[in-house]
């Protein structure tokens, strides 16, 4: 039993501390190549959160993580079977659930620790924000935090070398082999603007990708993901520890 995971903990144990910080793993249910499942994005947002949760709480941070949401914005996948779309309206219903609590008993800072692409929680953490002003809300992508090229060869954001890295080193029961999966590979926009990326259109998946992976898997290792999942969950671990200390008063220098 782990006392910083809140579906391992029980009524006894959770009543012995006060916590500082509540972080809220956001996942994805869809498929991700022909090699990973489609859990993937959940079982990186379980496993980063819970490990970061490790670090800062053996550092003495007091940090709650909740049970990890399956299912994101899949509004490009329609005709991918089974990809599974909440929409943003309905993630910001459960937001709003989730911080009702924790605003009621105290517990002032939520973190959504994101492992999605197709999430996005700015504009609802400010509409939010201001429903509940005693809150300190957040959102952080963990596939974002480092540099990926330090860790991999093949660039990509879908069920790439970085994410089958990942797996491998997390669950490689769930991997099927490599030489049987597609190369990645993902068409780009003809229109120079979308291509540029200082203008942005929804990605319609199927015409993006035959594979529906985006990057290049064939180089991933497990050992590879080893490494890159020790560095992004010291770096977690740090932003938990960082946001616990934090001054809600004082946060700005």
């Amino acid at each position: 039993m782990r006392p910083y995971i809140l579906a391992e903990t029980n009524w006894r144990e959770i009543q012995q501390h006060t916590f500082e910080v509540a972080v809220l793993p956001w996942g994805a249910t869809e498929a991700h190549n022909y090699h990973l499942p489609y859990a993937t994005d959940i079982i990186e947002a379980d496993h980063i959160a819970a490990e970061a949760a490790r670090k800062a709480w053996e550092a003495g941070t007091k940090v709650i993580i909740l049970p990890t949401i399956p299912f994101g914005v899949n509004t490009g996948q329609t005709d991918i079977l089974l990809d599974i779309n909440m929409s943003p309206s309905t993630q910001a219903a459960v937001l709003n659930d989730v911080i009702e609590v924790l605003n009621r008993q105290g517990i002032q800072k939520l973190l959504i620790l994101n492992s999605h692409g197709g999430n996005d929680f700015k504009t609802m953490l400010r509409e939010l924000g201001l429903k509940y002003p005693n809150m300190f809300l957040s959102s952080c992508n963990w596939f974002q935090a480092m540099n990926k090229s330090e860790f991999f060869e093949n660039p990509g954001d879908h069920a790439d070398e970085m994410e089958t890295s990942l797996i491998l080193h997390l669950r490689p029961d769930l991997v099927t082999p490599l030489e049987e999966t597609g190369d990645g590979h993902d068409k780009k926009p003809k229109i120079k603007a979308y291509r540029e990326g200082w203008a942005w259109a929804e990605r319609k998946w199927t015409q993006v990708t035959e594979d529906t992976g985006v990057g290049n898997p064939k180089k991933a290792t497990a050992e590879k993901g080893a490494r890159f999942f020790e560095a992004v969950t010291d770096k977690m671990s740090q932003l938990f520890i960082d946001l616990s200390k934090a001054d809600l008063d004082d946060l700005y220098e």
